[in-house]
């Protein structure tokens, strides 16, 4: 029996405001109907602001691209309103949890965790554990927020064997959290080239990308078959950072 494909999308929409800083959520609707992804990760994630004329953005995402299932993490409460993390999904979302990665007095940070039901041809479904995490600014925040997440109990408590993604803004320029999620928590990087030196595809900023700020890490029996950073001439201006798309294989 052939495998079930399966699409996920990470992007760090910037509230829908672009480089141009004019909120046009239209722009962030146009990229994630072209790749027509199963599940979408959406980091820095605007309910209730001003600035993005007081909408809950991840709502109208969901029914603009006819996502029926969303969940959404919200870590920083402003004056009016709050921002997070959202993920979007075409199957079920089973549980929930916006997982608290905030350090010391550090800017409130979160990873929203989802299990989502996928389907696996005639076999029953599988459940993807799914974490859509925003990482601090500073190297040392960032492994404290790993570590932290590492030892959640929804990260820490599944099997080698059990399907996991973990995706999002990282803010790690130099990849150095790469190898804690490769060589100690035993994941695979969807989102470094292959060929030659390992280097993370670039996303930031989008205008004229230098860093890999967006990384994807996957387990279980997930086949990579394809790993792209979007390039579609609206997401140049539509965020500060461009999405990563990656497709995987899902044995049935």
């Amino acid at each position: 029996m052939d495998p079930v494909s399966l699409r996920v999308l990470s992007y760090n929409m910037h509230r829908a405001i672009g480089v141009d800083r004019r909120f046009r959520i239209e722009r962030i609707a146009e990229i994630l109907g072209h790749y027509q992804s199963d599940i979408v990760l959406l980091q820095e994630v605007d309910r209730g602001v001003p600035r993005s004329r007081g909408l809950d953005l991840a709502w109208e995402l969901a029914s603009a691209l006819d996502y029926p299932y969303y969940s959404a993490g919200y870590n920083v409460a402003l004056r009016e309103g709050q921002y997070g993390n959202a993920t979007l999904s075409r199957y079920p979302i089973l549980a929930e949890r916006n997982i608290d990665l905030t350090v010391g007095f550090r800017k409130p940070r979160g990873c929203q965790y989802t299990r989502i039901s996928v389907p696996r041809g005639t076999s029953s479904d599988a459940a993807l554990e799914v974490f859509n995490l925003h990482l601090g600014l500073s190297a040392w925040e960032r492994v404290r927020q790993v570590a932290r997440l590492a030892r959640s109990q929804e990260l820490d408590g599944l099997s080698d064997g059990q399907l996991c993604l973990v995706g999002g803004d990282f803010n790690d320029w130099r990849s150095m959290l790469t190898p804690i999620f490769t060589d100690i928590l035993d994941f695979e990087c969807a989102t470094d080239y292959k060929s030659g030196r390992r280097q993370a595809m670039r996303t930031y900023p989008s205008f004229s990308p230098q860093g890999g700020l967006d990384k994807m890490f996957f387990r279980g029996p997930l086949r990579l078959t394809a790993a792209n950073v979007c390039r579609l001439y609206v997401a140049r201006v539509a965020s500060d950072h461009l999405p990563i798309i990656a497709d995987f294989a899902l044995p049935a």
